[in-house]
């Protein structure tokens, strides 16, 4: 993928720069694949020589939120195998843990010297994160009792992680465009203060439309819904997916059709099952070469095609995990983690000679 379109090259930085972070949270279901690791895999594909790319597993925003130390570790190995599986190379990307690279936080606390907290105080991510109105004020109860510093200031961090490296493009989701907005701004803040230093990142939407959740087709799919069935994970096997997609929430009217409004459970499986087609057919064409078709058989067919749309990714996925591929996951860790440290440590050298930090 190239972006040079939507970016005017510096000629003091005529590189371009594409940076993008996934939490740790586990094997990632077909969501995050579709809207995110597949487009990075094409990224890195298209990738030319005067293009750097970089991916981050950001663990430290995985802290926000109550967490289980062992739990974290585990959701690390898993995240850095899923990525490898899915096709990121680590000698065509950096592929690196967020807390290996200390000058994540130490820019994150100079950006929050020009953060507004007016401006963290209106966006949505926090008050969802602790199911509150996105209307909800800072001085509301519930807010005051909730809200810890961490998961409030988490916008200034991940602002941190995209100016360290000099990011020119962020490819990002829906649910993200607002915090990218939020690094601009934040970025524009630190030139007003400093004198021109840091890009104003482009962002790069995901093509992907949403995946649904299974069992609540008006919800994206989510770790965070309490039902096991309500996603599809890259390492579930062939009885999960066909138990899963069996018990899918349809409808009761007769044939396939897409209609996102009305039939809701069935356009998502179509649009699972389009993504995943030898034969890169539409939802519409599947959907009409389909419509005779019972819902059972239907699911027959969407979860078969999903079964060998993975079945890759899963063979690698479950080499990379296995015990044996621990020194390899640690060595892939430590060549991201030596890259990415060169690139930050070069920008804060520049940011401590301009904020008046550096060596006396």
């Amino acid at each position: 993928m190239n972006c040079s379109t939507r970016h005017a090259s510096s000629s003091t930085y005529p590189r371009q720069i594409i940076f993008s972070g996934i939490q740790p949270t586990g094997i990632p279901h077909l969501g995050n694949y579709f809207g995110a690791l597949q487009q990075w895999v094409k990224i890195q594909n298209g990738a030319t020589s005067t293009t750097d790319v970089i991916f981050s597993i950001v663990d430290l925003h995985a802290m926000t939120l109550p967490y289980d130390p062992a739990q974290l570790r585990l959701w690390k190995r898993q995240t850095l195998a899923a990525l490898l599986a899915v096709g990121l190379d680590p000698q065509r990307s950096i592929i690196f843990f967020q807390s290996s690279v200390p000058a994540h936080s130490e820019l994150m606390w100079v950006l929050s010297c020009t953060a507004s907290v007016g401006y963290l105080s209106r966006m949505t991510q926090w008050k969802s994160k602790l199911a509150l109105s996105d209307n909800v004020a800072l001085s509301d109860p519930d807010a005051k009792m909730k809200l810890k510093l961490a998961l409030f200031s988490y916008p200034v961090l991940q602002a941190a992680d995209i100016l360290l490296y000099r990011a020119t493009h962020v490819p990002v989701g829906y649910d993200q465009a607002q915090h990218l907005e939020f690094a601009r701004e934040i970025a524009k803040s630190f030139n007003k203060a400093h004198g021109h230093f840091f890009t104003e990142p482009q962002t790069v939407m995901s093509p992907a439309k949403r995946m649904m959740s299974l069992k609540n087709p008006r919800l994206k799919m989510s770790k965070s819904h309490e039902d096991p069935r309500s996603r599809i994970l890259l390492d579930d096997s062939s009885d999960d997916i066909r138990m899963k997609i069996k018990a899918a929430l349809t409808d009761s009217m007769d044939g396939v059709s897409y209609d996102m409004v009305e039939r809701p459970g069935i356009s998502n499986l179509l649009t699972l099952m389009a993504y995943m087609d030898e034969r890169q057919r539409s939802v519409e064409q599947i959907a009409s070469e389909g419509q005779a078709l019972s819902l059972r058989a239907f699911k027959e067919q969407v979860a078969e095609t999903i079964i060998k749309g993975i079945a890759n990714i899963k063979e690698k996925y479950d080499y990379f995990i296995d015990t044996p591929q621990r020194h390899y996951l640690q060595d892939v860790a430590v060549l991201g983690h030596g890259k990415a440290r060169l690139k930050a440590d070069e920008t804060m050298r520049q940011v401590r000679e301009i904020i008046g930090t550096d060596d006396i």
